[in-house]
């Protein structure tokens, strides 16, 4: 039997969707999807879709999109937690660009060991585990994870069984994607100075932004129902934001 996944849908706003995510309040809801340029934090492009779109899905189209519609040289980019995916870093490298993305907190289960305590030998591609011994590639998934295992004759016996997993054949097997590599990269950018110098600017441009929409041009809630509806709506905002940016730039070099 298929498990069917049940969709929340409003009966009132169809074209909204249901936002469950950690520390958020569970709601029926749009998202803005927006960007903001690191120099005077002016809105660049705003998208919306509804509460249930992962902001991750949107990002490289509208990346793209704003790179073909204004001509932009975009040399690096800063993103929260949200968007630190295979496909993006990917991406982010594909075009050259310098990927700047918060880390994402996991949580293993409890009582064994998390992903980390395995080391990677890209030389001889294999998992190193706790106890010293070796992870070797099995297959690669459909989906694009290849597949590390360990020998559960040796596992058997290993005085660190309980805390690294509870197969029942006592094999230990850990995941890792074709294009893990990007990814790597994009921790590794984090870590670096002009990498924590960009991520400071996130927090002080486009939460800035967001926050400025939510308490001083009402964007809190939506004044009318419909995608097109609350679209509009986060279009004007931007657009009086904007235009108060510069504005206010204007003024101070006249």
């Amino acid at each position: 039997m298929i498990n069917k996944k049940t969709v929340r849908k409003s009966t009132t706003d169809p074209d909204s969707g249901f936002m469950s995510r950690d520390r958020k309040q569970e709601m029926f809801c749009y998202l803005d999807h927006r960007t903001t340029d690191r120099k005077y934090n002016i809105i660049t492009d705003a998208f919306v879709t509804p509460g249930n779109v992962h902001d991750s899905v949107t990002y490289l189209n509208r990346l793209d999109h704003q790179i073909k519609r204004f001509g932009f040289d975009v040399e690096a980019v800063a993103l929260d937690s949200g968007y630190l995916t295979v496909p993006i870093c990917k991406g982010l490298s594909d075009r050259g660009i310098f990927g700047v993305i918060a880390h994402r907190r996991y949580h293993p289960t409890k009582g064994l060991f998390p992903k980390w305590k395995f080391k990677y030998n890209p030389k001889d591609d294999l998992y190193v585990c706790p106890n010293g011994d070796t992870l070797t590639y099995s297959t690669t998934t459909r989906e694009g994870y290849r597949e590390y295992k360990s020998n559960p004759k040796k596992c058997a016996t290993c005085p660190l069984l309980d805390q690294c997993t509870r197969s029942r054949n006592h094999q230990k097997v850990v995941t890792r994607h074709v294009w893990e590599e990007h990814k790597e990269k994009v921790r590794q950018n984090r870590l670096s100075p002009s990498g924590k110098m960009l991520y400071k600017y996130r927090k002080e441009k486009i939460e800035r932004s967001f926050a400025d929409s939510k308490q001083l041009h009402a964007l809190r809630y939506c004044r009318l129902r419909g995608l097109p509806n609350a679209s509009e709506q986060v279009l004007l905002t931007a657009v009086c934001q904007n235009m108060k940016k510069i504005a206010t730039h204007l003024a101070r070099i006249s």
